[in-house]
């Protein structure tokens, strides 16, 4: 399931080949990407998102939660990936992250019963430094070299947009 059959509001009732009319996906809704598959590059399923975790001093959106492995939910593994790592994939309506499955098989993670203290920098540095991102920060730069602002996250990965106005998510 998509994030298309999961628009319940009609916000990607649009031609992605219009960027200009619409939101999607410039701009998402956070709980149509609820679910979504994750690709890596060597089209292996490394899974999918169980919840967006919002900065809230920030105002941005900090880290997906990626649940790998198990059967039918039962012994997943879940993963904080900063957002900056993940890129959405328009064309197979799915997110892809450049890692592959033995390198997220060894991510810091954790178990549906036991979350991190997300917000501590002491999580941060240990995520962005096994992912290969750079923690954003108001007017600092991120690892995809955008400029981060303390009023918005990104979600630029159509080709065309981050192409003609932008450097897009993450830094496949």
């Amino acid at each position: 399931m998509s994030y298309l059959d999961r628009d319940t509001y009609g916000i990607y009732n649009t031609d992605y080949a219009d960027i200009d009319n619409g939101p999607g996906p410039r701009l998402m809704g956070a709980d149509t990407l609820i679910g979504e598959d994750v690709y890596n590059l060597q089209e292996e399923d490394l899974g999918d998102i169980k919840e967006i975790m919002l900065d809230m001093r920030q105002g941005n959106v900090a880290y997906a939660v990626l649940s790998f492995g198990g059967w039918l939910g039962m012994g997943d593994k879940l993963f904080a990936v900063p957002w900056e790592a993940l890129q959405l994939d328009t064309v197979n309506k799915r997110f892809l992250l450049n890692v592959s499955k033995d390198h997220l098989k060894n991510a810091p993670g954790f178990d549906k019963d036991n979350w991190p203290d997300m917000a501590s920098s002491e999580f941060s540095t240990q995520i962005h430094d096994f992912y290969g991102t750079q923690q954003a920060m108001p007017g600092g730069r991120t690892a995809s070299g955008s400029v981060m602002s303390a009023g918005n996250g990104s979600l630029q990965s159509d080709p065309g947009y981050s192409s003609s106005r932008g450097s897009g998510l993450g830094n496949l």
